[in-house]
């Protein structure tokens, strides 16, 4: 088995910005233990980074504080960086193609937003014929209200980890995810 660690829209929008995700206490934490152990232990590690491109864009918009990464997860050395237009980290963005170069047969989900691009990368890795780990508190939501209704945050999160783990991932925390990288080395 060959990981990869994908640290997913890990940017300041999502501390200092608009859409400031709420839960679980302690996921940016655990995405950096996460990322020091992956280091630490041969586990390539792909950062990826959303960008918007719509004219009229409020958040991630290239060049802007919000877009920028963490300075916590910016200074920490990695094997890829990429930029992405849409929710799925694998449209568009040739990590498909890394991956595969790479014989990563696993990834690992780490990041922001549980119920977007953390879900909607992890159903993509699947339906592409890889195995997904999917960290359960090293990714996080917001509470969110729209035309269709309303939902709080812990709800969301705990929703699409059940729904990852009906099909799609096996869901861990990143202590259980760090036990099972260190026992391999």
């Amino acid at each position: 088995m060959r990981r990869a660690l994908l640290v997913i829209d890990v940017q300041n929008e999502y501390f200092t910005g608009m859409l400031p995700v709420t839960y679980p206490e302690g996921s940016l934490g655990n995405i950096l233990k996460a990322m020091d152990t992956a280091l630490g232990s041969g586990v390539p590690v792909v950062v990826i980074r959303h960008t918007s491109t719509q004219p009229d864009a409020k958040a991630f918009v290239p060049n802007t504080h919000g877009w920028e990464l963490h300075e916590e997860v910016r200074r920490r050395v990695h094997d890829l960086l990429l930029e992405k237009k849409f929710p799925g980290s694998l449209t568009g963005t040739g990590l498909e193609e890394w991956l595969r170069k790479e014989g990563v047969d696993t990834v690992a989900i780490c990041g922001y937003m549980t119920q977007m691009c953390c879900d909607a990368t992890a159903r993509q890795a699947f339906h592409a014929g890889f195995s997904v780990e999917f960290l359960s508190d090293a990714t996080g939501t917001l509470s969110v209200k729209n035309d269709a209704g309303s939902v709080k945050d812990e709800e969301l999160h705990r929703a699409i980890l059940v729904t990852q783990a009906m099909r799609f991932s096996k869901v861990l925390t990143a202590a259980d995810w760090i036990r099972n990288i260190s026992a391999v080395v």
